[in-house]
């Protein structure tokens, strides 16, 4: 009898100790969600104004009379298009290819306006999107300085895998890209969906180009600059700290 009062007893005090450290673990996870969404909250409104300051100097800087498409959701941050805005300014690239059209095309080409060289070229893999970045750059007076290409996804057989990547049989084939902007395709195609950028247009890098590589901060961007660095040593790589995460890779 004493026996099963003791057995009784232990159960109980497993019991009430496993329930004890459940409670503990759930109030701690709600500390760490409730800790999270008190950063984030701080964080937003500092972030919106970094974007909104970003966007006034891209207005300051390209004197546009018009205004610029969208730079939310998909498309890139104004921190990101400004950073571009100098970079054109400092290296003055006579060739931009871009993967993906939209916004920064439209900074990209008025960058070359303004310097009176060069051309950009963008690939782009969605008609609707295409037609859409022409109808831009057409309001903006800028059809003379961006080519954007119908691009479709198509196979690419990389590194003993099949990657869905833009079709690029339309690129001139004498060119030499000075400012490469990787902004697709998007993630949702594949994991690691802009890799392809790295084995098919490198090698098509002039001295000294410079990488932008946009959504910098996601863990598929982050691998691909790592397998990039490994393939293409002489890459050197800045991280810029725009809203979506930046990563810079030069070639010299």
């Amino acid at each position: 009898m004493h026996v099963t009062v003791l057995l009784v007893l232990l159960l109980s005090l497993l019991l009430v100790s496993a329930t004890l450290a459940l409670l503990l673990h759930k109030t701690r996870r709600m500390h760490l969600m409730l800790y999270s969404l008190q950063n984030r909250a701080d964080s937003a409104p500092a972030q919106l104004y970094r974007q909104l300051e970003a966007l006034t100097g891209l207005q300051q800087e390209l004197q546009l009379a018009r205004s610029l498409p969208p730079t939310r959701g998909w498309a890139a941050s104004p921190d990101f298009l400004l950073a571009l805005v100098h970079e054109v300014q400092a290296s003055k690239p006579r060739t931009v290819l871009e993967c993906s059209s939209g916004a920064s095309t439209v900074v990209l080409a008025r960058c070359l306006q303004q310097l009176g060289a060069g051309r950009v070229l963008s690939l782009e893999h969605d008609v609707h999107f295409g037609a859409q970045t022409r109808r831009e750059l057409a309001r903006h007076g800028l059809s003379d300085w961006a080519q954007v290409i119908d691009a479709p996804l198509c196979e690419h057989a990389l590194d003993g895998e099949s990657w869905a990547w833009y079709d690029i049989k339309n690129l001139p084939a004498d060119l030499v890209i000075d400012l490469l902007v990787i902004d697709g395709p998007p993630q949702s195609t594949r994991s690691l969906a802009r890799y392809p950028a790295g084995p098919l247009l490198f090698p098509l890098l002039a001295a000294g180009a410079a990488v932008y590589l946009d959504d910098a901060a996601r863990a598929d961007e982050q691998t691909i600059v790592r397998r990039w660095r490994a393939a293409f040593a002489p890459l050197q790589l800045t991280m810029l700290a725009c809203e979506k995460g930046c990563a810079v890779m030069r070639l010299n």
